[in-house]
């Protein structure tokens, strides 16, 4: 049994340590986990921690000698038929490196308190015929649907976190917000501050730029339905947890549409769909083989019907493509 050390995965970002421990190392104990904290066996960045210090990615987290255990229980990750088949049909790419899928409306990347289906729990099958197992890269919200990256080697893994890191990734986003915002178009600078509340995890719009983490979203209009409703595009330039639905019902006083969390009783409208109307339209990235990889998800069923109301036209999707370098003659 030796010290190791592991760095912490874009992926994993906002986890619980005492989670993140479970994952890696499920013959750990709590008692023996809190035990080691106390002792400051365990430390992120050298730095001593508690059970519910939440990981950024990139952090260290040094990992003393551990005690014997059996290995993880494959069944928690079998997946059946029916699941594998509906899981494959939602690839809209794959490649030797890289697998882009189109993720649902309500379906979690990963699991939690009293989550027990969960795509990190179903990738095995996307394996398609690889030793490794595919790896989340990024997250997007359970109820955010639309353009999600996994990695199928363990290097495209470390290349894609890193890009994701240092913001080498466009990431564009498509919402229904009501009503329409003043603005056309602009940026949206505005500090968030986690907070733990007796209905969870909430994210707040801080006035003072230094009381939370720095976050920053570019805006614009692409349509709007007389003042009633606007569809944005967001892109944001951080990534932080709710920003975009922060930054839109605290910094544009236009919440997206179905988001009841940051929204209230204003974030809904008669005839339309109560689900969040949040879709992570297009990736564009430097590919682990080279080039640039770019991605489009097409909407959901429910962003649909309420384009369709609206009147709302979106571009047809093109199927994701990667792209080679350009040669300088």
């Amino acid at each position: 049994m030796t010290i190791q050390t592991r760095t912490v995965a874009e992926a994993e970002a906002d986890t619980r340590l005492d989670r993140w421990f479970r994952r890696h190392f499920p013959q750990l104990t709590q008692g023996a986990l809190q035990k080691m904290l106390r002792t400051g066996q365990i430390r992120i960045d050298g730095k001593r921690a508690e059970a519910n210090t939440r990981l950024a990615a990139g952090q260290e987290v040094r990992i003393p000698p551990l005690p014997d255990g059996p290995p993880p229980a494959r069944d928690q990750f079998l997946v059946s038929g029916e699941d594998a088949e509906w899981l494959q049909g939602l690839v809209l790419h794959r490649d030797d490196s890289v697998i882009v899928l189109d993720k649902p409306h309500g379906l979690p990347v990963q699991g939690g308190p009293g989550i027990t289906r969960h795509l990190d729990g179903m990738l095995d099958a996307l394996r398609f015929g690889y030793e490794d197992r595919p790896r989340l890269v990024h997250r997007l919200d359970r109820d955010t649907s639309g353009v999600l990256l996994i990695a199928r080697t363990p290097g495209a893994a470390a290349f894609l976190a890193k890009e994701f890191r240092g913001r080498g990734v466009e990431k564009t986003y498509w919402a229904v917000v009501i009503p329409k915002p003043e603005q056309n178009d602009g940026r949206i600078d505005i500090a968030l501050l986690k907070q733990d509340g007796p209905r969870g995890e909430r994210v707040m719009a801080m006035d003072d730029p230094d009381a939370g983490a720095r976050a920053i979203t570019d805006f614009r209009t692409l349509d709007a339905a007389k003042g009633r409703a606007a569809w944005l595009e967001l892109k944001p330039l951080t990534g932080r947890t709710h920003q975009l639905r922060v930054h839109c019902a605290e910094g544009l006083g236009t919440p997206i549409l179905g988001d009841g969390k940051y929204g209230g009783a204003a974030a809904h409208m008669d005839g339309l769909s109560a689900e969040l109307h949040l879709h992570a339209r297009a990736l564009r990235l430097p590919h682990p083989e080279g080039g640039t990889l770019e991605a489009a998800a097409a909407l959901p069923p429910h962003m649909k019907g309420t384009f369709d109301f609206f009147g709302f036209e979106a571009p047809k999707t093109l199927k994701p493509r990667r792209l080679a370098p350009v040669s300088r003659r």
